[in-house]
């Protein structure tokens, strides 16, 4: 959370919590010399400054401490809100097959999340292969470019706040939750190859897409949609009786190329089991594959998995 004085010399003071020792946010506002406040605040703290500005905050703001700010609390979330609030809607736009998604400058209102006015919106393509990574700096360097704009411009920008649609909401069925390790599994039987390879997407840099083989855990590293003709791989390597989850080793793509519903399939390159350090999909085919000699070459997913 962060206090600005939009008067005067713009004085700018840091809010945030002292419980992780590698707290980027706190190392950055010592390093400027910036006023440094450990949440929670008091709303005596807020009263030098005008305006606060929340970003991925992750606490829900007490009203008293809203209403300390003569012009309020305002939130840059990373959404096209209404569309997905919630905690990591970066995350579930990518999950979703979203195509486009972008930052919004709301409000903040008080014992409630993401349903404030909005004062501005910017779009950004999603591209078909962006990783969450690139994603969320794209809208991070778009956000604070937004936010300038709407504090410049105060108080015109105060005068332009748009109501949320709810029409438009995905707040109930699908709302973006915080991320758990149940969405970290693989669910063959029920997501296709492009609905794994968003959640590799997704995830990527944070969490990584697990399944299990004879038991063990596995984490699949790295995870790419067919990059040869599907319907010829499927046919010529996993006859109809073969379940979801069932794999093969690709000599020539030197990868493992893996059934998933909807008789579509995915190529993992790398991969870890548990115990083991990270490895190529040639490797595991040396080191596993080979010694089974081809039986049980199924990956299966937890009985606690869910498909979203």
């Amino acid at each position: 959370m962060t206090q600005i004085r939009v008067s005067g010399h713009g004085d700018l003071g840091v809010v945030t919590s002292f419980k992780n020792p590698a707290n980027c946010v706190k190392e950055y506002a010592q390093q400027h010399n910036l006023p440094l406040y450990k949440w929670p605040v008091s709303p005596g703290d807020c009263q030098p400054y005008d305006i606060g500005v929340v970003v991925s905050f992750g606490h829900l703001i007490p009203t008293s401490v809203i209403q300390a700010f003569p012009l309020g609390v305002v939130n840059v979330h990373a959404s096209l809100l209404p569309r997905w609030r919630g905690a990591a809607p970066i995350i579930h736009a990518i999950m979703n097959g979203d195509t486009e998604t972008g930052v919004s400058i709301m409000r903040i209102e008080p014992k409630r999340f993401d349903v404030g006015g909005v004062f501005a919106q910017c779009c950004v393509p999603i591209k078909p292969y962006v990783l969450m990574p690139e994603l969320h700096t794209q809208l991070a360097e778009e956000g604070a470019k937004l936010l300038m704009n709407v504090i410049r411009t105060y108080p015109q920008s105060f005068e332009k706040v748009e109501i949320q649609n709810e029409d438009k909401v995905t707040y109930g069925n699908i709302l973006a939750p915080k991320i758990t390790d149940r969405l970290t599994e693989a669910n063959w039987l029920r997501m296709s190859s492009l609905q794994l390879y968003n959640r590799y997407r997704a995830l990527y840099g944070y969490k990584m897409l697990n399944t299990k083989f004879l038991g063990k855990n596995v984490n699949l590293v790295d995870v790419r949609l067919p990059s040869s003709n599907a319907t010829d791989v499927i046919s010529n390597n996993f006859p109809d009786y073969k379940q979801p989850g069932s794999f093969v080793f690709s000599k020539e793509l030197k990868c493992l190329l893996v059934l998933c519903a909807q008789r579509t399939h995915i190529e993992v390159h790398q991969l870890r089991l548990e115990g083991k350090k990270t490895m190529t999909a040639a490797d595991f085919n040396n080191g596993f594959i080979k010694k089974l000699n081809g039986e049980n070459l199924t990956f299966t997913c937890n009985k606690s998995s869910v498909f979203i």
